[in-house]
């Protein structure tokens, strides 16, 4: 019964989530991020479009490795595939995370929500942390490329 009232939870905050984002991209407002990054949304063509206009290196926190079966959008989780969870960054969006330590990049994919740990900006997953060797929490920076197509 736990595992279905947490799945529920999830799916009404992932819902009010959407709703509050579509509201924002009807209205093309500017969103500013809390760690000073800027990223604007706008639609051209029929497609929404994510730009990230901070010049300053994007958003910067602690990463994880996240391990769920499921993600947020519906695919099954690919361990190897390089993917990630972002609270608040569109489905889709390109996201260059850079390891601090050891100064390696990696570019994942979102299409997952979370992490939902205070003070983690991303959670990445187990193949994309291999690739920029974090095992467990890492120091990094993101940079936001903008959508896939």
């Amino acid at each position: 019964m736990r595992n279905q009232n947490t799945t529920y939870r999830r799916s009404i905050k992932a819902a009010a989530f959407t709703a509050a984002l579509a509201c924002v991209f009807a209205i093309g407002a500017e969103i500013r991020s809390s760690s000073a990054a800027q990223l604007t949304y706008f639609h051209r063509n029929g497609k929404l479009h994510l730009v990230n206009s901070d010049r300053n290196g994007g958003l910067q926190g602690i990463a994880s490795v996240y391990h769920d079966r499921i993600t947020a959008n519906g695919e099954h989780m690919n361990p190897n595939a390089m993917t990630a969870a972002h609270k608040s960054l569109p489905m889709g969006s390109r996201v260059t995370v850079f390891n601090k330590r050891n100064n390696r990049s990696v570019t994942v994919r979102i299409n997952d929500r979370g992490p939902y740990v205070t003070g983690r900006v991303i959670d990445l997953s187990p193949g994309a942390a291999r690739a920029i060797g974090v095992d467990g929490l890492a120091q990094v920076s993101l940079q936001v490329n903008g959508r896939s197509s």
